[in-house]
């Protein structure tokens, strides 16, 4: 029998215990831990939430890592193409951490309706393209299909431009695109066959997708000419690391870029993130662990009587601090599961009702997205349990500082 966590069970179940001067004490720690585990929990939760949503809301206009022509052309549209006929394409087999690889190209233009007119970008997709991410985006209609034969003069557009305007499914979209050699602009009759909603303002107000085709006869490309090529990954925390060997793998000509080097702006905000996740868990730990030494210093000084009986029956100071430590750790315990019943079920009420809304302008996404997996929640339980028991092992060696005939006579 441990003889220490005994007594420890016997005190917590104590009448007096409970009664005690400390009770109040008790709580406020106990409430405190719970508190702070609920903040950690919603800190992480929505941090990694929202930098995973933003990145794979730029991804799916981007791919991870794009390979085009290497020049000082910093264009969003494609100035000159590049051939698709490459060792890598369609399946690159040097780098097996690729998991599809796309063929685009995109072209400046403007629609114009009968009241109005908007700039807009068209980016080229051909069969190869993946349409998982834009389905998540999808709001209205269907996407276009460019897989047939015939060139398809469907088009996919924002609920931005649409709503400018005044578009619906199934309108007309008369697009105008310029000539590099002065002439006269070219038209398409496009149409209107989904709307999406990325909640990323930079895309939403100026793309429109649909085929690649169209691009290549307006520039007057051969059928294996191409913008540029977009990549995807299996792991994107290994970004770099795979970007680097795909840039090995690709011709001298071509470059090869990753999302974070396409969009360094964005990222070096996402990144900030993680040190507000840091400084939010690093100060509530600091709080949760002052409340609880402040708790444990009360509950020994309410004790003192109990302490002196202990010593003079021949307890040792460390088994005498051992019975503190392990109510203290109840305590801990206590507050844990609270806040991890309360924290998760604030987290699973968000994920599937939605009930936080963020302004999209801000933060590029019109809901709190949140994401939290069970290493998160082990490793923070974990993490704050420990520091807490290192924490309060300090406050408990007062007890060896308290005689057994003194504490006896203490009242």
């Amino acid at each position: 029998m441990n003889l220490e966590y005994f007594i420890a069970k016997r005190v917590q179940s104590s009448t007096s215990y409970k009664n005690s001067v400390s009770a109040p004490i008790i709580k406020i720690a106990v409430a405190a831990i719970a508190i702070g585990i609920i903040v950690m929990l919603i800190a992480i939760a929505t941090g990694v939430g929202l930098q995973k949503k933003i990145k794979e809301k730029v991804s799916a206009f981007n791919g991870h890592v794009s390979v085009s022509l290497f020049d000082r052309n910093n264009s969003i549209t494609t100035i000159k193409p590049i051939s698709s006929n490459q060792d890598f394409y369609p399946d690159f087999v040097a780098v097996p951490e690729v998991t599809h690889i796309q063929a685009v190209a995109t072209k400046g233009g403007m629609i114009r309706t009968a009241t109005d007119f908007e700039g807009i970008i068209l980016k080229g997709v051909g069969g190869d393209y993946d349409w998982k991410y834009l389905q998540d985006f999808l709001v209205e209609g269907k996407l276009p299909d460019v897989s047939q034969e015939q060139t398809s003069f469907d088009i996919l557009i924002s609920d931005d431009i649409a709503a400018r305007l005044q578009l619906k499914v199934g309108d007309k979209a008369p697009t105008y695109f310029m000539k590099t050699n002065g002439q006269e602009p070219i038209g398409r009759a496009f149409t209107v066959s989904g709307i999406y909603d990325s909640g990323l303002e930079e895309y939403d107000s100026k793309f429109i997708v649909g085929d690649i085709r169209n691009i290549q006869r307006i520039n007057k490309w051969d059928a294996d000419q191409i913008g540029k090529f977009e990549i995807f990954i299996n792991d994107f925390d290994r970004l770099n690391e795979v970007g680097r060997a795909i840039q090995l793998n690709t011709p001298s000509e071509l470059n090869a870029r990753t999302i974070e080097q396409e969009l360094p702006a964005i990222f070096q905000w996402l990144a900030l993130l993680d040190g507000n996740i840091f400084g939010i868990i690093g100060i509530i730990l600091i709080v949760g662990i002052i409340n609880m030494i402040t708790a444990l210093l009360v509950l020994i000084l309410d004790r003192t009587n109990m302490i002196g009986v202990l010593k003079s029956l021949g307890a040792s100071n460390w088994t005498v601090r051992k019975i503190f430590l392990y109510n203290a750790m109840n305590l801990v315990f206590k507050g844990l599961i609270i806040g991890n019943v309360i924290g998760l079920g604030l987290i699973g009420i968000q994920f599937f009702f939605s009930p936080l809304t963020l302004d999209p302008q801000s933060y590029h996404v019109t809901e709190m997205p949140v994401y939290i997996s069970w290493w998160h929640v082990i490793a923070l339980n974990l993490g704050t349990f420990i520091v807490c028991l290192i924490a309060l092992i300090i406050p408990t060696l007062i007890v060896s500082k308290i005689s057994p005939v003194k504490a006896m006579r203490f009242e």
